[in-house]
């Protein structure tokens, strides 16, 4: 059974933060090593969740076991230009690898052309291989016009996802205040919104829970907590 995601927190000292940071690392040149701190880091802070590439999901769950700290996985990550078939086939695996939350991109190119068809399948394919664990969609809100953040903010409820989020970390821009506060009016009060992307200090964190923010990402989250 999927453990269930509140989308309300309460938010008090920097040390609180951590309940809401899923404590990331998807650096191209992430060594195994450097996951095996990740997890350290993740277990001593109590962090969310710990959020890696498919490649080190097992490493991760091993690190983990115990400790009652999800692995998420990223899928058709950082370009969310693969098939909806291989997002969907890299969700089953990195789910029976343990994986507990998926982080998925969306089809940037077919929102902007208008497909917005094929954008929800994407995302409702990603939704039922997750096997009813939560899907985040990633909409790379730095590429898009503020009607095609609502567009994908409505497809990505429709399609049942549990969360939005802003950004990969890896497109032009990461989140603002402005674009949670958009994206928590579109979705309404119960779905979860992620901010990531530049969150590298507490106050910025606190600006985007306050915004509306449930899921901080970052790679920071050790600063972050420390205040």
């Amino acid at each position: 059974m999927a453990k269930k995601i509140s989308s309300t927190k309460k938010q008090n000292s920097p040390v609180s933060l951590a309940s809401y940071i899923d404590h990331t690392l998807l650096k191209p040149d992430a060594t195994a090593e450097a996951i095996d701190a990740l997890c350290r880091e993740a277990v001593q802070h109590n962090f969310a969740s710990v959020c890696v590439n498919p490649v080190y999901v097992a490493q991760a769950v091993k690190n983990m076991a115990d400790s009652g700290i999800p692995v998420a996985a990223v899928v058709g990550f950082p370009l969310g230009a693969n098939s909806s078939e291989i997002k969907a086939a890299e969700t089953r695996d990195v789910v029976a690898q343990g994986a507990r939350e998926i982080d998925m991109v969306i089809n940037v190119g077919a929102l902007k052309n208008g497909d917005y068809q094929r954008v929800f399948r994407d995302i409702e394919a990603v939704v039922r291989a997750a096997q009813n664990y939560p899907v985040k969609v990633i909409l790379e809100t730095a590429l898009l016009t503020e009607d095609q953040k609502i567009t994908a903010c409505v497809l990505a409820k429709a399609a049942g996802a549990a969360f939005v989020k802003t950004s990969t970390g890896f497109g032009p821009a990461g989140a603002t205040v402005e674009d949670i506060k958009l994206m928590r009016r579109i979705v309404g009060p119960n779905m979860g919104i992620k901010a990531s992307g530049g969150i590298r200090d507490a106050a910025t964190a606190r600006a985007m829970i306050d915004a509306g923010a449930t899921r901080l990402g970052a790679s920071a989250s050790v600063a972050i907590v420390k205040g």
